[in-house]
Parts: structure tokens; sequence; C-alpha cells
């Protein structure tokens, strides 16, 4: 047999715990050193056969320091040059993945990264309409446990029966509505856990994870809810951590989750309101939901892990390239 030809994947990011981390995405490879298939995953080498700009924020053009950054003498935040941080990378071998959900307070600024990419990228894709090429989000997720762990292990004891990790995030209309919905959640009589950063001061919080994997996997339920859940595109991790650990969703997203997942794997939540609130009540009040999708769940894992997953991807995407 011919030795497979290993082709270096790189990659820039805009999100600040990522952009300097060199094995992130190794986790989600059953090998050693970011290998999957013909590629080798290493986000900071110098010279890669491809590109990966994840969710990278290109910057104005010409933009100029403010007014009043000016009175402040606020230092001018130095301008960046794009070219620089390629790498000697051809254009059509530059990838640009766009993550965040097109909410309405930030479409403008969505469009304008896509016009950006195609000044240095050869294939530009992300989960909206206007993307030059519409399409789902490749899958990440953020249990720390090995892919073999995920892959492999047995169901994990459940001893509760529901929890919710997000945040307090309340920057857009969408992060607003959620949080509302938390209030009336929480002034319900329906028992679950919360746990998540920033959040209210009056939510009552198990406090933040430094692993989602506790505060999912001794759980039943999960409850799954995008900040965004307008188009057919957009599929967040939440959805993705919940599944790996072993719970049942109860989702609140758009209509990609039905596309790309197993029937029965996820519940639908129907509404962030009382009638959303009256189907969690009746979904959790007992475990009989999470056995009769256990098959689901389980296939819905393998689809993640091994199809869906971004390493994976990418690897496609070098196949198809060559």
């Amino acid at each position: 047999m011919s030795k497979i030809s290993l082709k270096t994947v790189g990659m820039i990011s805009s999100y600040r715990d990522l952009e300097q981390r060199g094995d992130w995405l190794w986790q989600q490879t059953p090998h050693q050193f970011g290998l999957w298939g013909n590629i080798k995953m290493q986000a900071l080498a110098s010279q890669p056969d491809f590109l990966l700009m994840y969710q990278f924020d290109f910057p104005k053009p010409n933009q100029s320091q403010s007014w009043l950054d000016k009175l402040r003498r606020k230092p001018q935040k130095p301008k960046i040059n794009v070219s620089s941080l390629l790498r000697g990378v051809p254009q059509e071998r530059i990838i640009y993945l766009l993550r965040e959900p097109p909410l309405e307070e930030v479409v403008e600024k969505n469009k304008r990264y896509y016009q950006a990419a195609t000044s240095y990228c050869g294939y530009i894709s992300g989960p909206d309409d206007f993307a030059p090429v519409p399409d789902y989000m490749p899958a990440i997720w953020y249990h720390n446990n090995s892919f073999r762990e995920l892959n492999e292990m047995p169901i994990p004891e459940k001893v509760a029966s529901c929890s919710w990790i997000t945040s307090g995030i309340n920057r857009t209309a969408n992060h607003r509505q959620r949080l509302k919905f938390l209030e009336s959640l929480q002034n319900s009589e329906i028992k679950f856990d919360l746990y998540g950063r920033n959040l209210p001061s009056s939510a009552k919080s198990m406090g933040e994870l430094g692993n989602k994997w506790y505060g999912m996997a001794p759980y039943y339920y999960n409850l799954a809810i995008e900040n965004y859940a307008e188009n057919n595109w957009y599929v967040s991790e939440k959805l993705w951590d919940a599944l790996l650990a072993w719970c049942l969703p109860i989702y609140y997203g758009g209509a990609a989750a039905d596309k790309l997942l197993p029937p029965g794997s996820f519940l639908r939540l129907p509404s962030l309101d009382d009638k959303g609130i009256a189907y969690i009540q009746e979904m959790t009040a007992t475990p009989d939901a999470w056995y009769a999708a256990k098959d689901a769940i389980a296939e819905a894992r393998q689809i993640i892990l091994h199809k869906l997953n971004l390493l994976n991807w990418l690897s496609e995407f070098v196949t198809n390239f060559s």
C-alpha cells in the first residue's frame, strides 16, 4: 500500500482563545498531532498546504481613529495586514468559514466579511443565505474528553433530570429573549440545574464550568437553545455537546438540525414562551423520552463524531481539491 501524503492545514481565527492554540481541534481526532485522514491540523504551521480562516474578522477598510478616541488620546490600533497572515498559501487553498449567526444586529458586518474574503480565499462559506456558499457549520464541540473516550464510552450514569448551560450575554434582541425565557423558566416549578458565565445576579446558577461535560453527562435532558433560529443553515455546538454527553436535547433552533441528525435524536422546543415552558415540564417529568431516544442518540453521536466533524470536513475538502 502506498503511504498517504498528508497535507498540513493551518488556521487563523479572531476567537481570542483559539488564535494561538496550536493544539486546538486535536481533541476532535483519535490520532496524535491533529491527524485525520489525509490532513494534519497544525494551526500555527509556518508553511501549510491549506489555510483555514475560521471566523476571521476582517478589518474595516481605511478605518480611522474616531474624534472621541483622539480626544482621549487613546492609542490607535495597528492596522492588520491580512496578506501577511496567509503564510504564502495560494488563494485557491484558503478556506473562509464564518461561524456566527446572521443576527439582525450583525448581518451587515457578516456581509462585509464575505466580501473581504473574496480577495484572499478560494472557498467562502457560512450558515446564512447570503454567504457565497451557504452551508451548515462543520461540528466542533467543547467537552475536554478525548475523541476515543467520546467514541467508545458507555452511557454515563444519569442521576438528574435537566440542565441548561448558557451565558448572560445580552447584546442583541435574540440574547435578551433567551434571558427573558430563563427568568420565566426559573419562576416556574420546573426543576433544572443552570450553569454559565456572566449570568444575571437574579439567576439561580450553579456556577461557571471549566468542562461542559460535568453539566451535561449526569442529566437525562439538556436545554440546547440557539441564539438564532430563523434560517435553514445555522446549528451550533449547543446541540453537538448535549448529544455527545448522551443527553436528549430539548432544542430550540432552525431546520438545519432536522436535516443533519436522525429523527428522534432530539426534542423540538416549540417556542420561548409559556407554551415552551409547558413542553419542558411535560418532557422532563420522567426519563421516558430519554429511554425511547437512546438508539437515536447513539446514531447521532456517531454522525457528529465521524461525519459532521470539522476535521472530517477539512479532509474531504482537501480530497476533493486534489
